[in-house]
């Protein structure tokens, strides 16, 4: 399937499952070099991260932990901004966490997950993200230490990114783009 239609906006197939498949297989090569002695806890940054962290812990082979949070953020006057840490559900005190994000656009929801985890006291935050939208970033990160994809400033669904909840489930990763434009796509 290389377009699918969405509420009339048009995706076109941006990376297969075998790409993404075989970067995530590099990642989970460093990442059991890095910590094989630390015995790190991954957290996913529901609900999109959920089906990268599902592959990258089969390329995780050593001792480890996991969890789930999710981010809630402010409705109203404040939107779009980040407040609560829901579910981490462990001690992180003096662990090293890997933090497992599906993309990382602007950067304000990872910032909140990373001052929440220090105040945690954790060893160390490193991040794992699939996607990196640079171009987008509002502040400059020293830990995202594993990047699936940068791509450019565009919207994207499949593989656990949503539009309106819908094609979470896709296995591939679509953007979109415009059928009226005379651009060519690559």
């Amino acid at each position: 399937m290389n377009n699918i239609i969405i509420d009339d906006l048009h995706f076109e197939l941006m990376l297969d499952y075998e790409q993404i498949q075989k970067r995530i297989r590099l990642i989970g090569i460093d990442i059991n070099l890095r910590f094989e002695d630390k015995h790190p806890v991954f957290i996913g940054v529901l609900n999109g991260c959920f089906m990268f962290m599902a592959d990258l812990m089969k390329q995780v082979h050593i001792p480890c932990e996991m969890s789930f949070v999710k981010l809630a953020s402010y409705t109203g006057k404040d939107a779009g901004q980040v407040h609560e840490l829901i579910g981490v559900g462990m001690s992180l005190e003096g662990r090293h966490v890997v933090v497992v994000e599906d993309i990382v656009d602007t950067g304000n929801s990872l910032v909140h997950t990373i001052e929440a985890l220090e105040k945690l006291g954790v060893a160390s935050i490193s991040v794992a993200t699939l996607l990196m939208k640079p171009a987008c970033l509002l502040y400059s990160f020293d830990n995202i230490m594993y990047v699936g994809f940068e791509i450019e400033p565009e919207f994207v669904v499949g593989y656990g990114l949503d539009y309106n909840g819908q094609c979470r489930n896709l296995q591939h990763i679509y953007r979109q783009y415009d059928p009226e434009s005379t651009e060519k796509r690559s």
